[in-house]
């Protein structure tokens, strides 16, 4: 392909493009029907020829829009709320995944007579519902503030997460020698681990280093700094053979913990919209009409199926988590279709088989269609559906039913247990996370050593292995500091509980001290016998180097034992900061919308020695600690009317605060203000 057939390419897409998104936001339609029609267009199935001099290569540009959608995706995750809605859209998503999963794989393998993994992508298509399309349609009907909305879109996000999961395991599956249990079993310990560590190392490092960046008020620094993160981690999503789209969400994840998630997302938009636009168009450039036409008895078997069988799904699993009638009817007929997630789908299935005879993919992008069609009008007819069901429902059955929700009601009262069971299993899930991450450090270990490193330094080459095995047991042995006091306190919690809370015998005291011993013992034999296993397949085989890399793994935790425990603690505070990002975006919206009564307006100034000096509100946590609104900032001749998350506080700063007496005595005190 040369450079001036691209660019042709490129050049007619994108006029084609720009041309069905005015003609259909015109019509007030979905856009991404233009861009659909725009690529059916463009298609040499449809004229017989085409415009496009090579389509592979959009193909392979559309794949920067599954980037930047799942992207987008992860930055629209709000943990708190899924925190919230956790025990309703949970268990929905879940009962709706696994039944479409094996409905999707029954009808590929039963009905269609398609082989095990093509039918294995066709159930990860049918899975997940089209969470952009809904909130658009819900945003549109003025639906936001409905009952059922909230749990819907909250379904519809954790479906998203169940089905990237589950096309990055069959992409793995795809690419190796089938369905076997061993096969299976490396593709999901594989996902675990990739899992596990882009978001514990992310949550403690990629959030403090975007709110860093961000107070440089230097917006294309943010934007390259946060897409090199992104197509880095998607990038070694690829490489373990998993989806780009698990890495670019992941990392969409990370951003939405960071305080700046609202300016990223601004910045990412216009690259969004036109990548995403790419990849809608090359999809319309594979779907073949006259196969549609075809194929339209399989179209309409999967299309019963996934509207029928989603709002089934979705209805029993919103009264199995304790919903009314009303609220799990509306919950199953807004998710019943599927979406732009479909279309990736099949693309991957495309990309990991090379399977480019699949009738899959017509027949998947038809039912998308077709469902996404049917989906404004099953919106509205939910309501009078809804009141109708309620209202029929068998007098013993909704009884029962809201028996069965009391019982709920109270079980969720009383499962939050003591505290000190909480902080068991707490510091035992840490010593499990531990564990993962040092194995997960040793495995990117052990694959960079196996790169010819003779490019860059003979040096290095001859010596790599010294090399990545001494920052392999670097980390390890910085890990065994904050793991003993971890150690320590889950066996003081474990006392707690054998020996009972309120016991203050000699004998109780001896057995608290004999079972924290005893565990700190044993978490240092395990995490010791890891570190054992992980050096017999890393370490040198040379003398020499195996004795240089002793005595300075040795040096180095005798002398930087009190440098690792800080180290753990900070990772501990950024990680759980990083998980609080919405609270504090929460926090610091209701300071911002305040009504400031007359005279209760108060000026602040900071002088050169104030430790606000760099801060900023959500930094200091001034609201929290002080209950005072900051409503204003006044900067030489510039005012700062929207105290943002980002705005740094500078040296004479006029801070304009509400509050009382006492809230604004205590903003002094915290700003190192003497008197004004």
């Amino acid at each position: 392909m040369t450079e001036s057939a691209f660019f042709q390419d490129l050049a007619i897409l994108m006029a084609v493009a720009g041309l069905a998104s005015a003609i259909f936001s015109k019509l007030n339609w979905p856009k991404v029907l233009g861009y659909l029609a725009a690529g059916i267009l463009l298609s040499e199935h449809t004229w017989g020829g085409s415009l496009l001099i090579d389509a592979a290569s959009i193909q392979t540009i559309g794949q920067l829009g599954v980037v930047f959608l799942m992207f987008s995706m992860g930055l629209e995750f709000s943990t708190s709320q899924m925190k919230a809605l956790k025990s309703v859209t949970v268990p929905t998503a879940l009962l709706d995944t696994i039944v479409m999963m094996w409905l999707g794989y029954t009808v590929g393998t039963r009905l269609f007579g398609w082989g095990m993994v093509q039918s294995l992508f066709l159930g990860a298509a049918v899975c997940d519902s089209a969470t952009t399309m809904l909130a658009k349609m819900i945003d549109e009907l003025g639906w936001r503030t409905r009952a059922f909305v909230s749990f819907t879109l909250g379904t519809s996000v954790c479906e998203d997460i169940v089905t990237v999961g589950i096309v990055a395991l069959i992409t793995g599956v795809a690419a190796g020698s089938g369905m076997q249990v061993g096969n299976v079993a490396m593709s999901m310990g594989g996902l675990g681990l990739f899992f596990v560590a882009v978001i514990v190392f992310g949550m403690v490092l990629v959030p403090r280093l975007l709110n860093t960046i961000s107070r440089r008020h230097d917006d294309e620094v943010l934007l390259l700094l946060i897409l090199g993160i992104c197509f880095f981690v998607s990038f070694i999503a690829f490489r373990f053979q998993f989806s780009l789209a698990l890495g670019a969400f992941l990392v969409g994840i990370l951003g939405a913990a960071s305080d700046v998630r609202v300016r990223i997302n601004a910045l990412v938009l216009p690259l969004k919209s036109m990548f995403s636009a790419i990849f809608f168009v090359s999809v319309g450039v594979l779907v073949d009409p006259g196969a549609c036409l075809a194929l339209w008895p399989q179209i309409l078997v999967l299309s019963l199926v996934v509207v029928a069988g989603k709002f089934l799904n979705c209805t029993l699993g919103g009264l199995i988590a304790g919903q009314g009638v009303k609220t799990s009817v509306q919950m199953g007929m807004s998710l019943a279709q599927i979406g732009e997630f479909a279309f990736m789908v099949a693309l991957i299935y495309t990309g990991a088989t090379g399977d480019t005879r699949s009738n899959m993919y017509q027949i998947v992008v038809a039912v998308s269609l077709i469902t996404t069609l049917l989906n404004p009008l099953m919106l509205k007819w939910s309501e009078p559906f809804g009141n109708w069901c309620d209202a029929h429902m068998p007098v013993r059955l909704h009884e029962w039913h809201c028996s069965y929700r009391a019982f709920l009601h109270r079980a969720e009262n009383a499962k939050s247990g003591s505290a000190t069971v909480r902080r068991v299993k707490g510091a035992f899930s840490v010593l499990v996370v531990c564990a993962l991450l040092n194995f997960v450090v040793a495995l990117a270990g052990g694959m960079l050593d196996e790169i010819d490193w003779s490019l860059f330094s003979v040096f290095f080459e001859r010596h790599d292995q010294f090399f990545f095995a001494l920052f392999v047991d670097i980390f390890l042995v910085g890990m065994f500091a904050p793991v003993i006091k971890i150690a320590r306190f889950l066996g003081a919690n474990l006392a707690r509980l054998a020996t009972g809370m309120g016991s203050a015998r000699q004998g109780d005291f001896a057995v608290r001290h004999l079972i924290i011993a005893v565990v700190q013992v044993f978490v240092v034999l395990v995490f010791f016998a890891e570190m054992a296993m992980i050096n017999v397949n890393i370490a040198p085989s040379g003398q020499l180097e195996l004795a240089i890399l002793t005595i300075v793994v040795l040096c180095t935790g005798a002398i930087g034992w009190r440098y690792f425990n800080r180290l753990g603690r900070s990772a501990v505070f950024h990680f759980n900061e990083a998980l609080a990002a919405d609270e504090r975006r929460k926090t610091l919206g209701e300071m911002m919308i305040v009504t400031v009564p007359r005279g209760a307006l108060h000026q602040l100034k900071l002088d050169v020695n104030s430790p606000a000096v760099g801060a900023t509100v959500v930094s200091l946590n001034i609201r929290a600690k002080t209950g005072v609104n900051i409503v204003s900032v006044r900067r030489g001749s510039q005012v700062i009317r929207h105290v943002g998350p980002d705005v740094e506080f500078r040296v004479g700063d006029t801070l304009m605060a509400t509050g009382t007496g006492a809230q604004i005595a205590a903003l002094k005190d915290l700003l190192g203000i003497v008197a004004q």
